[in-house]
């Protein structure tokens, strides 16, 4: 079904449309609409394989019989993120920014352990040339991502909800697009996700429980909040990484940063929120109000997310949305995959 608004956004605009799901029928109503990449991590990886069997059975098919533990879970997810990277290749190779990619996770167990990151890393970018491998912006995870970026890999920073996070990603990316060129190595896609709509979540049961004076109107604009203020660092420091809205939980997390140079990670449920005839206007430029932000900066905890240095890198692990989300990767995703009976 044809969907105006997401057609005119990833089509008249700088906007870049990525599809969050890896269940072929949603993929292919996606990329009707104008979507040209796609995310998955371990939980979309295992609700396809259960909620499509048929689809994947050959593939799965043809994976060893003996396979067990991480390798397993690795295993599958390389069946799932293989065959969309070559859906995908036709467009990678028209060789514009953004377009063409799709994403593959690193383990989520490993969130603070940079070593194991970088070997699994290797693995999963030898895959496909439009592999774009998604780490945690743990202090760890940062530390990978800018070896991948120097290794000329395509990179993301996932589990990340706040300002100091995505403009540490974006320096890690700098100081590897720079490694990268000295060897002579042409850097890949840079990604520094923002995960607005699980910020919310996580300020929302904050603020519930420390009675604090804000309205559920003043929670849902935070995320945003976070995303407009990256985007204006990000331009003022001449960044080319791409920040990416993710974890979205309503239609105003696409709608308010329309127009943005940046690429939207957007689920189904999203797209249902999102009325084809939404009025066609660019809102990245238009600031959330300060009264609004006024009211937030009473949590220590939004402080903490919009703060420039409302963080250090090594405080990242700790934040109360990077405990949930890994949570939710590992217990929802990887853990499922290791008893996944193909």
């Amino acid at each position: 079904m044809e969907h105006k608004y997401l057609r005119w956004l990833s089509g008249e605009t700088q906007s870049i449309y990525w599809h969050d799901s890896a269940i072929f029928a949603e993929e292919q109503e996606a990329y009707s609409n104008g979507a040209v990449g796609m995310t998955t991590n371990p939980f979309l990886v295992q609700s396809t394989l259960n909620a499509d069997r048929d689809f994947w059975q050959e593939r799965l098919d043809a994976l060893p019989k003996d396979l067990s533990g991480d390798a397993k879970a690795e295993a599958l997810i390389r069946t799932v993120t293989s065959f969309y990277a070559e859906q995908f290749l036709p467009i990678y190779k028209k060789g514009i920014p953004g377009k063409g990619f799709v994403c593959a996770q690193t383990n989520p167990n490993k969130i603070g352990d940079a070593a194991y990151m970088i070997d699994q890393m290797k693995r999963l970018a030898a895959m496909a040339p439009n592999i774009v491998i998604k780490v945690p912006a743990t202090n760890a995870g940062i530390k990978t991502y800018e070896e991948g970026v120097a290794l000329g890999f395509n990179m993301a920073a996932t589990v990340s909800f706040t300002v100091p996070q995505v403009l540490e990603v974006g320096a890690a990316a700098a100081r590897g697009k720079e490694r990268a060129l000295k060897n002579g190595i042409k850097p890949g896609l840079t990604i520094a996700v923002l995960m607005a709509g699980r910020l919310d979540d996580y300020l929302r049961d904050v603020a519930q429980d420390t009675g604090a004076s804000v309205s559920e109107s003043d929670i849902v604009q935070a995320g945003i909040a976070c995303l407009k203020k990256a985007y204006r660092i990000f331009n003022g420091r001449g960044y080319d990484t791409f920040l990416m809205p993710a974890g979205c939980r309503g239609a105003n997390q696409v709608i308010e940063l329309a127009g943005a140079r940046m690429i939207f990670s957007i689920a189904p449920k999203i797209v249902k929120m999102l009325p084809s005839d939404t009025p066609c206007v660019e809102k990245i430029n238009i600031p959330v109000a300060q009264d609004v932000i006024d009211r937030l900066m009473t949590m220590p905890e939004f402080r903490k997310a919009y703060l420039e240095d409302g963080m250090t890198r090594e405080e990242f692990i700790t934040f109360g949305s990077a405990n949930r989300t890994t949570d939710q990767f590992i217990n929802d995703g990887w853990t499922p995959l290791l008893s996944y009976k193909y």
